[in-house]
């Protein structure tokens, strides 16, 4: 039914032409789904076929890294790959070195073959005579070849093992895992360790200790007080500009928490009373942290929420790829301890996405999976064996709030900072003109 049949006078007419045409084009389609459900069932690589073809474009997926072998903190480089280029890179250096040996050492045996045909040439021509004879006496029978000599025997011998043995590269071959979400923090390039060493040291990190605060005079006392429940060992100690009082900067306040053995210090800053930006510091001297806070929700407005308690929650980590995320990974690592209480069964979600990251925190229990549910099923789109029939309910404690980074200090603050790279990165709006680059 073409375009033309639509066009008639008669409005009544034009509405049912329509709804005959739209029927008919919903019955093809049926008609084709089916078709091909019936297909697939007799064939079920033609489902397998369609559903690889059929992927989600989406904007992490269209993810564009610089060309560049750097990893600094402005580059957007994915550290997974850099780590398997610089492997790649030793392997064929191994194999160049390994094939120059190889040829070093066949060059010199073939002059040790050159040198002892010279020497069996001359022996040859002395007892010639006596070989003639020898010869015409064992014409008719078996000729043996010359046995070699025990040098040659002993060269070849290595030779044969040098070729038939694993090389080096065996074991350099990097492992191909299956990719995940979560943040591996043992990819840390060495010039970031280096140069922020009170993050990235060997020694076992102290017991978190955390000093919540807010801007002077700061209002916001509920929703401090709600972060500071979000960091197990934190303290909330209001700040205030009172005219008889001390008005304590943060340099002064770092210093008068490290002396107290507090290990970071969080200075909730606000805006029309709500929280719009969270400073962290990493004590005794940096760096610092600045992020600005959206879509701020507290636990007691979600639906269904529930009630946290005081055990220490399990930390994941998800989707920080580039160096500076690595880098802020660590920092958020640093505010929790090692060991959760896992029979609290509460788990804090940092989640980036688009250089957004997304704080949550849940309640999980495990369940018997439902008629209507699936399995669990990992990154390759398989079922994870031993959890067959098993799933996993989640109930948001709160709150629930998102954190965008905008500028790394190398000491405490921007004041507190100097030297050139005293701002070791800092947000501008120009990094967002590529929708499909991102610093995280």
């Amino acid at each position: 039914m073409g375009a033309s049949s639509f066009r008639s006078n008669n409005r009544v007419n034009r509405k049912s032409l329509y709804v005959e045409k739209k029927k008919n084009d919903d019955k093809e389609r049926r008609n084709l789904r089916f078709d091909r459900k019936r297909q697939e069932r007799k064939d079920p690589t033609l489902r397998a076929e369609r559903l690889a073809q059929n992927q989600t474009i989406t904007i992490e997926k269209k993810r564009e890294w610089d060309d560049v072998d750097d990893d600094s903190l402005g580059a957007s480089v994915d550290v997974e790959q850099l780590r398997q280029r610089y492997l790649e890179r030793d392997i064929e250096e191994a194999k160049r070195k390994a094939l120059q040996i190889g040829m070093d050492k066949y060059r010199d045996n073939e002059d040790e073959d050159v040198d002892m045909e010279e020497e069996e040439e001359e022996d040859g021509n002395s007892i010639l005579d006596s070989d003639s004879e020898n010869n015409d006496e064992g014409e008719d029978g078996e000729r043996n070849p010359r046995p070699r000599s025990r040098k040659q025997q002993s060269q070849s011998s290595e030779t044969r093992d040098s070729s038939t043995s694993p090389s080096v590269t065996t074991s350099l071959t990097p492992s191909v895992a299956l990719s995940t979400t979560s943040t591996n923090l043992d990819l840390t390039p060495s010039s970031l360790a280096l140069k922020f060493p009170m993050l990235f040291s060997d020694d076992i990190r102290p017991e978190p200790k955390i000093l919540v605060t807010t801007s002077l005079n700061g209002t916001i006392h509920n929703q401090a007080k709600v972060i500071c429940s979000l960091f197990p060992n934190s303290v909330y100690i209001p700040r205030s500009a009172h005219r008889y009082g001390h008005k304590y900067s943060v340099r002064e306040i770092a210093k008068f928490a490290h002396n107290r053995d507090y290990t970071s210090l969080v200075v909730v800053r606000e805006d029309q009373k709500e929280p719009t930006a969270l400073t962290i510091v990493h004590l005794p001297s940096g760096p610092t942290f600045t992020f600005t806070i959206s879509n701020w929700v507290e636990g007691t407005k979600l639906p269904g929420h529930g009630n946290p308690t005081n055990h220490f929650p399990e930390l994941l980590l998800n989707n920080f790829k580039t160096p500076l995320g690595l880098l802020t990974a660590r920092l958020f690592l640093t505010l929790f301890p090692q060991k959760a209480e896992f029979q609290g069964r509460q788990v804090v979600t940092l989640h980036n996405q688009r250089d957004y990251i997304f704080v949550r925190r849940h309640r999980y229990v495990f369940r018997e999976k439902r008629e209507t549910e699936k399995n669990v099923q990992g990154s390759d789109g398989k079922d994870v064996r031993g959890v067959e029939g098993v799933r996993a309910g989640l109930q948001e404690l709160g709150p629930r709030f998102t954190l965008k980074l905008r500028r790394v200090d190398k000491g405490i603050g921007r004041a507190g900072s100097e030297g050139d790279d005293a701002t070791q990165w800092e947000w501008k709006a120009k990094m967002e003109k590529k929708r499909t680059r991102f610093n995280l």
